[in-house]
């Protein structure tokens, strides 16, 4: 069985459906990146996938031993959140809260998976400063940190380089391939960037009026891969 199974998935959004009989699946190891126009149902998808979304019928299947606490979510920032009168330390620490169950401290062990994962992801030395006084970047690979407190096997993804700059955007690209391949965590991104999405994935998911389930190569080869990826590399 694969790690994520949509089976005939219908989604709405505001009382309307934007993804009907959709099917697809993510293996273990994988990396999903979904791409589409904007309304095709892309960020609704992954609230459905994360539990916060129902369903109108189909259904989300988990691999067993599979649960929503092994899974990382970087949402998109909002204004408010990048303003967020925390030390990164306590960002990322908050990344375990779905480890502590009834216990309400942070016991050595979540101390030391946000320490690991600070160090992982090249933040360590901002531990002790505040994470409204970080730059752009900074403040993205702290919430990547963050995710990654929760991610034993797999980690979604909403546009995790929106508003970044060409250099801190190609970084966290970089980042986010090296824990696929390196550390073996399974992937699903929403992207806009379909130059990046065909770079780094290893499958594609096109939403929109004509859907595409398959592999980078099969993508690119198809005709709406073809379409989007000569139309400025965006969707």
């Amino acid at each position: 069985m694969a790690l994520i199974t949509c089976k005939d998935l219908c989604l709405a959004y505001d009382g309307k459906i934007v993804l009907n009989n959709l099917n697809f699946h993510v293996n273990s190891g994988d990396y999903l990146c979904i791409v589409g126009e904007n309304g095709s149902g892309k960020t609704t998808l992954m609230h459905a996938l994360l539990g916060l979304k129902s369903p109108l019928h189909g259904e989300v299947l988990f691999e067993e031993g599979l649960n929503l606490k092994d899974i990382g979510y970087l949402p998109q920032q909002t204004i408010v959140q990048r303003d967020f009168p925390a030390s990164v330390r306590e960002v990322v620490l908050s990344g375990c809260l779905n480890r502590l169950g009834f216990f309400p401290f942070y016991s050595r062990t979540e101390k030391q998976i946000a320490k690991t994962n600070m160090d992982r992801l090249g933040i360590a030395s901002l531990a002790n400063r505040c994470y409204r006084e970080l730059s752009g970047g900074q403040q993205q690979r702290v919430l990547l940190a963050r995710a990654l407190c929760s991610a034993k096997r797999l980690l979604l993804l909403d546009e995790p380089a929106s508003g970044l700059d060409p250099r801190m955007t190609q970084e966290m690209y970089s980042l986010i391939s090296e824990l696929n391949q390196k550390d073996q965590i399974t992937i699903i991104m929403i992207s806009h960037d379909i130059a990046a999405a065909v770079k780094y994935a290893s499958n594609i998911l096109h939403l929109g009026k004509q859907l595409f389930f398959g592999s980078t190569k099969e993508y690119m080869e198809s005709g709406i891969g073809r379409a989007y990826s000569g139309n400025g590399g965006c969707a």
